[in-house]
């Protein structure tokens, strides 16, 4: 069963200093039939302008993955973290019992683009933590590459969540396959470019919920990105 989340239909708010795109109902975007997928709660795509960002606010209980596709962000959080987040970075905040963080474009001159995706922590309470990894670009070319999950597999970020993310860039006309074991559901989210999964076409920005499958086929039309969610 495949229940398509096109580009065009997500919430959206242009504040001026920050261009937001909502798939599922977030801030003043609120919409019954989008509110999470599985423990998949935000995927925001966002476009951040030179000098814009988000003051410090407070996040508890939630599993918090940042990338950027281009530019950088500024990330400084109530731990004592202060990181820049840069294209090929991922960034994985606990929020746990509760922390405060603030995000911030540094560039005079470039906006930054980015995704912030939020998904339900398998226990409440625990310790806040962060951490923010580069991976190989050349583990991720035409493959999957694991860049978040429960128990750190292959160099991955730490989620204390029962999810498994994946990233690929992908040539044109290029073939994956991915397993979804029984009871597993999925949720594939296009970066950029154009494919389609078992047989269903997407584009920049789209996603797609995947459930009652147990194998998918992705193939790229063009060059492509995208970063698979495998849920409970």
């Amino acid at each position: 069963m495949f229940k398509i989340r096109k580009a065009a239909d997500r919430g959206h708010a242009d504040l001026g200093w920050l261009d937001t795109y909502h798939t599922f109902s977030f801030s003043s975007y609120q919409d019954p039939q989008h509110v999470r997928f599985r423990t998949l709660r935000v995927m925001n795509e966002d476009t951040v302008q030179p000098g814009g960002g988000f003051g410090e606010h407070p996040h508890e209980n939630m599993e918090i993955v940042t990338y950027v596709l281009e530019g950088a962000l500024e990330h400084k959080d109530s731990m004592g973290n202060g990181e820049i987040l840069r294209p090929g970075e991922f960034q994985r905040m606990s929020a746990g019992s509760g922390i405060t963080h603030s995000e911030f474009n540094p560039s005079e001159t470039e906006p930054v683009h980015l995704y912030q995706i939020w998904i339900f922590p398998g226990e409440k309470g625990l310790p806040p933590s962060y951490e923010q990894k580069r991976f190989d670009d050349d583990k991720m070319v035409n493959q999957l590459r694991l860049v978040a999950s429960p128990d750190a597999a292959d160099g991955s970020l730490t989620i204390h969540t029962d999810a498994r993310i994946y990233l690929a860039k992908l040539d044109a006309g290029i073939s994956i396959d991915h397993e979804l074991a029984v009871g597993r559901h999925a949720w594939i989210q296009v970066l950029h470019g154009k494919v389609t999964v078992n047989g269903t076409e997407l584009e920049t920005s789209d996603g797609i919920a995947v459930s009652e499958e147990n194998q998918l086929n992705i193939q790229s039309q063009n060059q492509a990105e995208i970063m698979v969610f495998d849920l409970p």
